[in-house]
């Protein structure tokens, strides 16, 4: 999320003290402009207002959320007078569902948001500008989500079941009927699995629930205790009917209903399948997943033989179309579960240009046989807090060019900022429209260092 101080308009401090704004009050007020998180920002009485649901140009009315010093968090409530930008959202529970804060604003210019942050926060942070900007990744704007997570609560007082996702800006359950962005796939199997859930003896027992969708359709039960044998039988019996796989975590791992039931995904434009199991991180959306590989592949360039070096490399989704094209490529993943999946896809794949190993990537890489030898190219594909120890060691692994993929614009400005500091230069960026219809933003970045 981007900070929620810079250029601001705040009040100075000193001078009277002004009473707190009690969360609840309704408000109306003006917007000037978007936050890089999609919120409206509006001004009254020097204090700055963040608002969920609004646009620049709209008057609103607001309901503050919470309040500190001179920022006000609010949503929405009521448009009264709309944006010419605003659109009817598809999805009814959009309003108040945690999971799409941006349905009300347009595809293209959810995109012109997530590139304006990303070039904010590499000017801001960094004070850097790429040569070039690549042009956005992005694929459908419904119907992408190949995995989701479902939270699930048992209202003992009501005797309810809450089945969805948690509220924006709360705790609290949308219980949802539908859900626009789900693979068509995961839509379908909803009224099912929702009979069946409100079908239970003892429902209390379920935590949480994981969707997948990829080489089959998997449903995974996490339970905080014994499920009942009769609601054990009504869910085989959904799972049976509706085609899926089953698979249920208690104190240990996710654990399949059946021992042979095999998910995976495929990259089929380098004729690969990639086996993973509920747990295992994969990247949620099928097109612009395999869009990402082939703009990293096309950004790194390698020639056949060439040693490029993947972190953070997970099962392996860059790194077994990078062996596929002919290069030598070194993997290194901090999970060790990881690697040995990881390591198995690229056998079943019949690729032997891949070498896999476990490091603790936040630490420096102290005599790791695998860095001997150096690289002519690096992919980093790192988690939100970024890879700032492993690019101040970048020009250590001698390589002339580095594909950065973020799922977080600030600690790739961060680090973007080291890499020039190292004599590379940002050649290219731009923006992987990875979750259409929310603020997240991620990113690619090539930087080169001149011979």
């Amino acid at each position: 999320m981007a900070k929620r101080s810079g250029g601001l308009r705040f009040q100075p401090s000193g001078g009277e003290k002004r009473p707190q704004i009690p969360t609840g009050k309704k408000q109306r007020l003006g917007i000037e402009r978007l936050a890089n998180d999609g919120r409206g920002i509006g001004f009254i009485e020097g204090r700055t207002w963040f608002v969920e649901g609004a646009l620049p140009g709209e008057t609103v009315e607001a309901r503050v959320l919470g309040a500190r010093s001179q920022v006000v968090e609010a949503r929405s409530e009521r448009v009264l007078t709309a944006s010419e930008q605003r659109r009817l959202e598809p999805c009814p529970h959009a309003r108040v569902c945690g999971g799409c804060n941006l349905q009300h604003l347009p595809a293209a210019d959810q995109l012109a948001l997530k590139q304006r942050s990303l070039a904010e926060q590499l000017s801001r942070l960094a004070n850097i500008e790429p040569t070039a900007w690549a042009a956005p990744l992005s694929g459908p704007e419904f119907g992408y989500r190949r995995r989701a997570r479902l939270a699930v609560r048992w209202d003992n007082k009501d005797r309810r079941l809450d089945v969805g996702f948690r509220a924006s800006a709360s705790q609290d359950i949308v219980a949802i009927r539908e859900c626009h962005v789900l693979v068509q796939p995961l839509q379908a199997l909803l009224p099912a699995l929702l009979t069946t859930l409100h079908a239970m003896d003892k429902p209390q027992v379920i935590g949480h629930l994981e969707l997948f969708s990829g080489t089959a359709e998997a449903v995974l039960v996490r339970h905080t205790a014994a499920l009942a044998a009769t609601d054990l039988q009504r869910l085989e019996t959904f799972a049976r009917e509706q085609g899926v796989q089953l698979w249920l975590q208690g104190e240990g791992g996710p654990q399949p209903l059946e021992p042979a039931y095999t998910l995976g995904y495929r990259l089929p434009a380098w004729d690969l399948e990639l086996a993973w199991r509920p747990g295992d991180f994969v990247q949620v959306n099928a097109p612009v997943n395999e869009a990402m590989v082939a703009q990293a592949l096309e950004w790194l360039a390698p020639q056949a033989g060439e040693r490029v070096l993947d972190l953070f490399s997970g099962l392996g989704n860059f790194t077994l179309p990078l062996a596929r094209i002919g290069a030598q490529v070194v993997a290194v993943e901090g999970s060790e579960q990881m690697v040995e999946r990881a390591r198995t896809n690229a056998e079943h794949n019949g690729l032997d240009g891949a070498h896999f190993y476990q490091a603790d990537l936040s630490k420096p890489l102290v005599e790791a046989q695998w860095a001997e030898g150096g690289f002519a190219a690096v992919l980093l594909d790192p988690p939100r807090d970024g890879a700032l120890e492993i690019v101040r060691q970048m020009t250590t692994l001698g390589a002339r060019r580095v594909v950065y993929v973020s799922c977080n614009p600030a600690t790739l400005a961060r680090d973007a900022a080291e890499l020039v500091r190292q004599g590379y230069r940002l050649e290219r960026a731009g923006v992987l429209d990875m979750f259409p219809q929310t603020a997240h933003v991620e990113a690619m970045a090539l930087f080169e260092r001149p011979a």
